[in-house]
This record gives C-alpha cells, structure tokens and sequence, in this order.
C-alpha cells in the first residue's frame, strides 16, 4: 500500500497527470487572492465548482455572480468533501486546512494546500497555453522556478523560437492555410502569432516585401517560394498564388502565406482567403501591422497629433489619378485638412501632388517620403507638395516608401529639410 502523501519521503518526484474535471466536483476553501489565481483554470476546465467562504474578492465575487461557479458564505465543516474529485484548500484557518487536508486524504480526494505544500496531496504546476498547448512544470517546491521554466517554454512556442511541429494527420488529409502579415520589413515586429505559424509552417510562400530575415531562421526541411518567381503559364499572377496555395494545403502541408504589412491593407488577403474557402480549405488570417502607421512612426512622424491632426487617410496611388480605372476621389482628399498616408505611389507622387494642388491642396503642404522603413536600408526624404515629384526623382527613390503628406511630417524633431 502506498503510504500517504504526509509521510512520503519529501524528496519523492511528484507524478505529472492532467485531470479531466469537465462535469467533475470540485471544491474550494477560501475565496482570497490564491482561489481568484486558481479558479479561472478551473472553470475553464468545466469544473463542477462549490465555493465555500464566508468572504471573497470582489473578483471571485464576480465569477459567483455571474453563475460560473456555487458559493456557499460560510466557513469550512467536516463533510464538505463528500463527492469530490478535487479539493483547493486555501483559507486562512490552520485548523481548518488541517481538518479538510485529513478529510480529503480519508474520501482519497486529490487536494491543494496553499499554505502547506509539503502536507498536500497534490501540487499545482505553473501552467501556460499556447494554441491548444497546455504547458505545465513542476520543480518540487521551487514555485519560482517553475514559473520561470513554464515562462520561457510558452514564450518559446509562441514566438518560434522552440518549434513544436504537428504531427497528427490532419482530417481528410487536407492542411491549413495562414495568411500571415509580416509587418513593415524588421522581423522583430511581426506578431508572436505570426512566427509562431512560420516556425510550424511546411511550405512558405513570400512576397518581396515581406521580413525576408525571417526566411533565413525556417528549419532546412521548409519549402520556401518567392511569390515573384511562381510560374504564371496562361494565369494572371494572383491566380497562380492562390493555385499555388490551393496545391500544398491539398497535399496536407502547413502552408504559410507571408505578406508584407497586413494581409488586408492592399495586399490582396481577401482574393486568397475567397479562392480558399471555395475549396473547402481552412484558412486563418493573422493582421500585421500596417507601414502605414508603422513606417511613418519609425520615422519620426504621428499620423495624428493633437492639435494638428485628429484624421487620417491611407490611399493607394498604384494607379495615377488621370486613369480610369482609379477609384480614390482626390477632390475630397483634396479637401481634408488630416494627414494623407500613399501607400504604393512612388512612380505617381508627381501626378498625384498636382492633383492634390489643383484641386485646393497648399502647395507648401510638408511631405515626407520613408524609403525602406523601419530596416537598416531606411531612408527619409523631406519635400513639400510642390516640390516632393522632382526631389523623389533627382534623389533616387524607390519603393517601398511610405509618403506622408500633412502637418504632421514636422511635428517631430528637426528634419534638416
């Protein structure tokens, strides 16, 4: 017969299970700080909660209230156990945690003790999720360093850096898409989610703007396309991507769909999650953060600033405004008096700031163009509406560069412009 957990040896390794208390009776002693850290897990467990205390936090008072859990306002009596499959003992009567303690170990109920680990008939591991991952550690009584170990494991599943790929075959053979914004080019801001699936990933198919350094730290076997370089033959070019997409996760892969800034800020998310969903194909989206606020701040620049700017407007200048096939109206641009953010209107800022003048723009109105921002290669250019079509010109810049149009550009610290 094993002997009771008071008289184990203390040296005795706990033995690491996970409990199924969905349904399950559980019951609490003590409402205060420890029980409003420990019942959130439980309730998310599905744990048939009983909460016996005379008093709680307002927090545990909430969960009562709300219904998530039955509170019982009274101290703890001997049979209070009785159809448990787990006890948290946490009050701050000696007596009555030692009373229940034997309670529980005589009913065989697995309990807890906040104020006496080494009497408890089971500890509490430092717990952590990431995506459907439940982390737990257990150092003895060191719950310190459990805390840490269970930190760097979850941090490390979550940013990529310890990669955990799946291995269950997935229903129907069918794999997962992600469409993945990568941010404006420095790698450290994508998002955790984001090089978390990229770490995951079997195939990743990059667009040129995308945080190409990110490419270099994927593990030998992951097949990496240059969206660039995928074979057209008689399809249009987002044809291809989405054929190309469509093929992989059809094959069972992890595929990875890297963008550069957020999926759906011009960069054609949507096409692809549509083509997807025809197929039947799962597909998440992860939002990345914008160059169109990003790159601008990295510059120096707020889009918005009290007192200056209560608005802004980012616009597409792919196609010139004289084109027919533009859909921005640059009259009413034309008018506003926030910050005007172009995205992608490089080749057409000469145009674009003619218009912006003719139709009542100040032709002194401040510019600045952000080449490459938010990388080492970064580079700002400062110029007024007048002037920014012959400076972006003689000064050689190419995309991808932000421009920013309004007062705003010389909020900041002195530009030398």
């Amino acid at each position: 017969m094993a002997e009771h957990a008071e008289h184990a040896p203390s040296a005795a390794p706990a033995y690491p299970v996970g409990l199924r208390l969905a349904g399950r009776r559980v019951v609490v002693l003590g409402a205060g700080q420890v029980a409003q850290r420990r019942l959130p897990a439980l309730l998310a467990a599905g744990a048939d909660v009983l909460l016996i205390s005379p008093s709680a936090t307002p927090s545990v008072e909430a969960m009562a209230e709300a219904g998530e859990l039955r509170w019982e306002r009274r101290r703890y009596r001997e049979g209070d156990l009785e159809g448990a499959w787990y006890a948290l003992i946490t009050t701050d009567d000696d007596q009555a945690n030692q009373t229940a303690s034997a309670e529980a170990e005589a009913r065989r109920v697995w309990a807890v003790r906040s104020d006496d680990a080494a009497a408890a008939s089971a500890w509490t591991p430092a717990t952590g999720r990431s995506e459907g991952v439940t982390v737990a550690v257990l150092t003895g009584q060191d719950p310190r360093r459990s805390a840490a170990v269970r930190d760097a494991i979850v941090e490390g599943l979550r940013d990529g850096s310890l990669t955990a790929p799946h291995y269950r075959a997935r229903p129907g053979g069918v794999g997962r898409v992600a469409l993945v914004g990568g941010g404006p080019g420095d790698p450290d801001l994508i998002t955790v989610r984001g090089r978390r699936l990229l770490a995951e990933a079997d195939v990743v198919i990059a667009d040129r703007l995308g945080p190409r350094d990110l490419l270099d730290e994927l593990p030998p076997h992951v097949q990496v396309i240059d969206a660039a370089k995928i074979p057209y033959g008689r399809f249009m070019a987002q044809e291809a991507i989405n054929n190309a997409l469509i093929e992989h996760a059809r094959a069972g892969k992890a595929v990875v769909r890297l963008k550069g800034g957020d999926p759906y800020v011009f960069g054609r998310g949507m096409e692809e999650a549509q083509a997807l969903a025809e197929q039947g194909i799962p597909c998440t989206v992860v939002p990345g953060i914008s160059s169109s606020v990003s790159v601008p701040g990295a510059a120096g620049i707020p889009v918005t600033h009290r007192g200056v700017s209560h608005e802004f407007t980012v616009v597409s200048g792919h196609v010139p405004p004289d084109d027919p096939r533009s859909l921005v109206d640059w009259q009413a641009l034309a008018a506003l008096r926030g910050t005007l953010v172009l995205l992608m209107s490089v080749a057409n800022i000469g145009a674009i700031a003619a218009t912006l003048i003719r139709h009542g723009r100040s032709a002194g109105t401040p510019v600045a163009v952000i080449q490459e921002g938010t990388t080492a290669a970064q580079r700002r250019l400062d110029a007024t509406l007048e002037t920014v079509g012959e400076r972006v010109a003689a000064e050689g810049i190419r995309p991808p560069a932000v421009i920013v149009i309004g007062d705003v550009v010389t909020v900041g610290p002195e530009t030398g412009r």
